[in-house]
């Protein structure tokens, strides 16, 4: 079982404080039915967890079987250079089933990412960002969504609450 190649740094995507004594590294496409059903779970994860936890989202978008999987994540890089990546990454994921060109123009505007930023994230402005994190997936072992990392090792064990809870909370 492969661990995290690419350790987690200041370049990523996190929430939670730098020096938490455990670290969630979810690998998630916007497009996957199972990274939607596992959005409230870490969601109320990181709650129970409060800072004791470092939750680190990177962007792995299957774009042959999700083919709006690019375009969110173009829109939720794009919203990081206004500093709304986690309000956009919210959005994508609790507007799933819409995700429609129409439907990311449309959180662009209600978040403020002007139509210029979109325009370039479209023309491929983040590519490099989100192929960067793709494959590091890749050579971590990713192959399919969500794919989580403790610590970095790699979770594939229950994905409920109160399971990842006590995973998480055995670490601490």
């Amino acid at each position: 079982m492969k661990g995290l190649t690419v350790p987690v740094s200041a370049l990523d995507h996190s929430q939670g404080p730098q020096g938490a004594p455990v670290t969630l590294v979810e690998y998630g496409d916007y497009q996957c039915p199972y990274c939607g059903e596992a959005y409230p779970v870490l969601k109320a994860v990181q709650q129970a967890m409060g800072k004791q936890l470092r939750f680190v989202f990177r962007n792995f978008p299957i774009t042959d079987s999700h083919p709006h999987a690019l375009a969110a994540a173009r829109f939720a890089e794009a919203a990081t250079e206004i500093g709304q990546f986690w309000e956009a990454h919210d959005l994508l994921y609790q507007h799933q089933d819409a995700l429609t060109d129409r439907d990311i123009s449309g959180y662009a505007e209600a978040l403020g990412v002007n139509a210029a930023l979109m325009e370039a994230a479209d023309n491929g402005a983040f590519d490099a960002r989100i192929e960067s994190d793709f494959m590091g997936g890749v050579r971590s072992g990713v192959n399919g969504t969500p794919c989580l990392f403790i610590n970095g090792t790699r979770y594939d064990g229950p994905r409920d609450v109160d399971s990842l809870v006590a995973v998480l909370t055995g670490l601490a």
